[in-house]
């Protein structure tokens, strides 16, 4: 074996491969998804910073804001797959068990009133 297939097979072992992950966020006013390349060994909070979403929305804080991928809750440190969708959760501005039992208050009243 040549020395030059040595080196490149070597080079190729100690680059980790590329995978392509999607970072989301949410305000109430719009919805970005940034699509970002990391190292298939990369964490989610490796991906969130790695997307840049971080400087585009500097209220995001990740010691506060919840994260999860395709939906499912989930830990910074979990690894990413190629693919994946990383969503990143803001507060909620209303409590949605308050808020259906209120509609429903309302409704009861609005058929009373008929």
């Amino acid at each position: 074996m040549s020395a030059t297939l040595m080196k490149s097979e070597m080079m190729a072992q100690e680059t980790p491969a590329q995978i392509i992950v999607e970072v989301a966020y949410a305000t109430p006013a719009s919805q970005v998804i940034f699509s970002v390349d990391v190292n298939e060994n990369a964490s989610v909070e490796e991906a969130i910073i790695a997307s840049g979403i971080l400087d585009e929305f500097p209220e995001i804080d990740l010691k506060v804001n919840k994260v999860g991928v395709f939906s499912k809750l989930t830990k910074l440190d979990k690894p990413v797959a190629n693919k994946d969708r990383i969503e990143i959760y803001r507060k909620l501005i209303a409590d949605p068990k308050a808020v259906r039992k209120q509609r429903a208050a309302e409704g009861k009243r609005m058929k009373k009133g008929s």
